[in-house]
């Protein structure tokens, strides 16, 4: 599990990754690389986005979806699984899954639409 603390908290962790910037979202933290959300910190527990194949490999570890409770709202988000406890100990396999998140996260409609350059407005006459 995470250890509580500031922003940089993860650094030693995503060292292999790379830098790593948090953002606080709905009570938890959003993981941000590159201005992309490839994951969520929630109760202190790490959750990494997942592709109908890369879940494969949360669930073959025994990790589940991200549950959430709010005051008005509860829910699950299957999107974004729990990292396996065993990588909190293994930075460069850490680092694997996460460029595997990375890459979910760009692959998103929503990264996409972002990425999108919007064409230079033609000028009237």
């Amino acid at each position: 599990m995470a250890g509580k603390g500031g922003p940089d908290r993860f650094d030693d962790l995503f060292a292999p990754f790379g830098r790593i910037v948090l953002r606080p979202m709905f009570g938890s933290e959003g993981l941000f690389r590159d201005g992309l959300m490839f994951g969520i910190v929630h109760e202190e527990k790490l959750y990494f986005k997942t592709s109908e194949e890369s879940r494969r490999d949360f669930i073959a570890e025994g990790a589940g979806p991200l549950f959430y409770k709010f005051k008005t709202a509860e829910g699950i988000l299957t999107s974004y699984y729990a990292l396996p406890d065993r990588l909190y100990d293994d930075p460069e396999e850490l680092a694997e899954w996460a460029r595997t998140a990375f890459a979910v996260a760009r692959q998103s409609p929503t990264a996409k639409k972002k990425r999108k350059v919007p064409a230079p407005a033609k000028k009237r006459r």
